[in-house]
């Protein structure tokens, strides 16, 4: 007879029964509960999943159905895309983005270059326009903040007919301009002196104009031509 042994599931040579891996776990057994278990976390999961997915397409078609309408909207804060602004004397309707500048609309918008971007962040003047005849940086102003004010750019300077005003006149006679870049702001920040101030002083002047550069240096004419404007004004 042969004294072959055979070897039991403890790894160890003994007369216990042999190790079957095809027999299944019982589910008394350690190890089978294990599995349950694995078994029973994977189908909660699932079913968390769908309940999640459920849930959220129900909140989204409740936030279409009832969303405020856009009266309340605007109470709210919204703003109005399509507003109208009153510019030059007329009453211009336009679209205008949130954060969209006065230079932006003024220049891309409504056709009006005369309002030149030269630093995009109010520096140089080159964008200057009127609001209530107060000289202001249209580069750095909001164009739905002054929806209800008075806007005059270059283009509304002169009169109708064509006759310059007395500062574009003396700018002319004073050689003001050079390359021109810079002189509608110029011609801007001088009318909105004039308005508040018709017969300023050097110094006044110098004040009125220093928010206003010229890269050609032409400073001395552009004084000049004020003060020849509020001799003639």
């Amino acid at each position: 007879m042969s004294d072959h042994k055979t070897t039991s599931c403890s790894g160890h040579a003994d007369s216990g029964p042999p190790c079957d891996s095809a027999q299944p776990f019982e589910s008394g057994s350690g190890l089978g509960a294990v599995v349950a278990g694995v078994g029973a976390i994977r189908a909660s999961r699932r079913s968390f999943i769908k309940g999640v997915i459920a849930s959220g397409a129900t909140l989204g078609a409740g936030g279409y159905m009832f969303r405020p309408s856009t009266a309340s909207a605007r109470t709210s804060g919204a703003l109005e895309r399509l507003i109208s602004l009153k510019i030059n004397g007329q009453v211009r309707r336009v679209d205008v983005l949130p954060y969209e500048t006065l230079a932006q609309t003024v220049r891309y918008k409504l056709g009006l270059t005369g309002t030149k971007l030269g630093c995009d962040r109010g520096e140089c003047g080159a964008c200057t326009v009127l609001l209530d005849g107060v000289p202001h940086y249209s580069c750095t102003t909001l164009t739905h903040a002054v929806f209800n004010r008075e806007v005059t750019t270059i283009e509304g300077v002169a009169q109708k007919d064509g006759t310059l005003h007395p500062v574009q006149k003396a700018f002319v006679a004073e050689l003001g301009p050079q390359c021109g870049y810079c002189t509608p702001g110029q011609v801007m920040s001088a009318v909105g002196l004039l308005k508040v101030n018709p017969k300023p002083t050097v110094d006044e002047i110098r004040r009125a104009m220093s928010g206003n550069l010229c890269r050609c240096g032409s400073y001395e004419h552009y004084l000049n031509a004020v003060v020849r404007a509020s001799k003639e004004a």
